[in-house]
């Protein structure tokens, strides 16, 4: 069975950085590319960063580049996100999942304030 865990979120002030950690199970980890999705209220889920199953090429949506980074860690089946620059825009529950990934976890809370 799939499962995705995230971790690492919390109350942040705008401009500060937060790391995202998600370890995934239930897959062959290192055969699929990977993701990190956020959801506000009121909002569509929205994909934020994607990474290849090689690491090798990476994609961002146009509200985060520049600011958040994902790597992953195919001996921890882990993925990463580094988050710099933080605007309260950017509060969210954020989730981890493989491109069009039935299961999602619990998710984690950013949540940025002043």
């Amino acid at each position: 069975q799939v499962q995705l865990v995230e971790s690492g979120g919390g109350l942040v002030q705008p401009g500060g950085s937060l790391r995202l950690s998600c370890v995934a199970s239930g897959f062959t980890f290192r055969l699929y590319g990977m993701s990190w999705y956020r959801q506000a209220p009121g909002k569509e889920r929205e994909m934020v960063a994607s990474v290849t199953d090689t690491g090798g090429s990476v994609i961002y949506a146009d509200s985060v580049k520049g600011r958040f980074t994902i790597s992953r860690d195919d001996a921890k089946n882990m993925v990463y996100l580094q988050m710099n620059s933080l605007k309260p825009e950017d509060t969210a529950v954020y989730f981890c999942n493989r491109p069009k990934g039935a299961y999602w976890g619990q998710g984690t809370q950013v949540t940025v304030s002043s």
